[in-house]
C-alpha cells in the first residue's frame, strides 16, 4: 500500500484484524472483575463512533442469547430508568471521549454498575478513583480500527457476569482463521484480485445501504462509517420495515439524481418471512423508479465480519459483470476497502454454490458436515 496515500496504515489495521480478534480473546478470557455484577438486569453500552459500534456488533451477535435489555447510547446522558441493577459499559478507545466521560458520571449518579473498556485516559482515572472495573486494551490504533478490542472483550464481560455462555464465543477463532485464509488474495494490487479489479472500474457515488433486519444494522452502520471516515465520502443507511413506512415515498421524485445513487442490500437467510417479501417488493418499486443500480449481498447470520473496512459475505447474488455495473465504491487506494467476498465464480445468480468451494467455507466456519 502506498504510504503517501495510506498515511495512517489502515491497510495494516485491516490485515491485522484477525490477529486482533485472537489477541482480544486472550484479553477477554483473562478478565477478573473486582465488583459484584450478579444482580444485573439490563445493559447499556455508552460510547461514540468506533467504540460504540462494538456495542452494536455485540448486541447483534447475542440477540438470541441475551434475555435482558441491551442498548447502545451515543450521547452525554443515560435514560432515567438506569439504576443499581443496570450494567453500564463505558467504551472509549482513547479514554478521553467527552460524551462517554459524561455518561460515566451520569451512571455513577444513578448508582449503576460500571465497567469500562479503554486504553487509558481520563476514563481509567475515573474508574480507579471510584473503584470501578476497567478492561485495558492495546493502544496505538485508530479507534475505528480497534473493533476487535471493542466487541470481543465485551462479549467476554457479559459471559463473566453470567448473562451469556462463554462457550458461545469459540466460533470467533474460526472466523479469525477464515479472515487469515482470504486476506492475502484480497490484498494483491492486480486484476487477479476481484476486489481490486472491481475498484479500478467503478466511480465514486452516494452509496445507500439497506438492511432487511435490525441484526444487520451494525454491518450497515459500520460500512457507512468506514466509507465516510476512510473514503471521505458520504454514505447513508436504513432498514426494513421502517424504510417502507416513509423513505420509500422519497423515491417518487428527483429521478435525475438517481444515477448518482447506488443501493447495497444486506440480507440474512434468517430474515423474517415478511421482511423477505418486503425486500422483493421494495426492489421492484425502486426498479420502477428507474433506480437500476441495486446490489445484493447475502450474509449468513452470525458472520458479521466487520473489520476496519472489511466484511465477509458468504454468498454473493450476481456475477462480476453485474457487480461492475451495480456496485460503485471508490477505488481501493482511496478508501482501503478490502471486501472479503467469496469467489464469485462459485455462486450463481440465485445465490447457490456452483461447486464445493462455498460450501467448504461454510463448513469451515460452522464446523458442520
Amino acid at each position: 500500500m502506498n504510504k503517501d496515500i495510506d498515511t495512517q496504515n489502515m491497510f495494516g489495521s485491516i490485515w491485522n484484524f484477525p490477529d486482533n480478534i485472537i489477541e482480544a480473546m486472550k484479553i477477554g478470557s483473562s478478565i477478573v472483575l473486582q465488583n459484584n455484577f450478579s444482580k444485573v438486569e439490563k445493559v447499556i453500552v455508552a460510547g461514540m463512533g468506533g467504540s460504540a459500534i462494538g456495542g452494536d456488533v455485540t448486541g447483534a451477535l447475542i440477540e438470541n442469547e441475551l434475555d435482558i435489555p441491551f442498548i447502545v447510547i451515543r450521547g452525554y446522558q443515560l435514560p432515567n430508568w438506569v439504576d443499581d441493577r443496570t450494567l453500564v459499559i463505558c467504551s472509549s478507545y482513547s479514554g478521553d471521549t467527552e460524551e462517554t466521560l459524561s455518561a460515566f458520571d451520569d451512571a455513577q449518579s444513578k448508582n449503576a454498575l460500571i465497567c469500562s473498556i479503554t486504553t487509558g485516559g481520563a476514563l481509567v482515572d475515573k474508574c480507579l478513583l471510584s473503584g470501578r472495573d476497567v478492561i485495558i486494551i492495546p493502544d496505538g490504533l485508530q479507534p475505528r480500527a480497534a473493533l476487535a478490542f471493542s466487541f470481543v472483550p465485551m462479549r467476554y464481560l457479559l459471559g463473566k457476569v453470567g448473562k451469556i455462555s462463554l462457550e458461545s464465543i469459540s466460533w470467533l477463532r474460526k472466523a479469525a482463521q477464515l479472515l487469515k485464509d482470504v486476506r492475502e488474495g484480497y490484498s494483491i494490487d492486480d486484476p487477479s484480485n476481484p476486489t481490486w479489479s472491481l475498484a479500478q472500474k467503478i466511480k465514486c457515488c452516494l452509496p445507500i445501504i439497506y438492511t432487511g433486519s435490525e441484526r444487520l444494522n451494525p454491518v450497515a452502520i459500520r460500512l457507512k462509517g468506514q466509507l465516510c471516515e476512510n473514503g471521505k465520502m458520504l454514505a447513508y443507511n436504513n432498514s426494513l420495515p421502517e424504510m417502507n413506512h416513509n423513505e420509500i415515498e422519497g423515491w417518487e421524485n428527483n429521478k435525475e439524481l438517481f444515477e448518482q445513487f447506488y443501493i447495497i442490500w444486506l440480507k440474512d437467510i434468517d430474515d423474517h418471512g415478511r421482511i423477505k417479501l418486503r425486500q422483493k417488493a421494495t426492489q421492484e418499486i425502486l426498479k420502477e423508479s428507474e433506480s437500476e443500480c441495486q446490489f445484493w449481498i447475502d450474509l449468513i447470520s452470525q458472520i458479521i465480519q466487520t473489520g476496519a473496512s472489511a466484511w465477509v459475505g458468504l454468498a454473493v447474488q450476481g456475477n462480476e459483470a453485474t457487480l461492475n455495473r451495480m456496485l460503485r465504491l471508490p477505488p481501493v487506494r482511496s478508501i482501503f476497502l478490502r471486501t472479503a467476498l467469496l469467489h464469485l465464480e462459485h455462486v450463481d445468480r440465485e445465490g447457490r454454490a456452483k461447486d464445493a468451494s462455498a460450501i467448504d467455507v461454510f463448513h469451515k466456519v460452522f464446523d458442520v458436515g
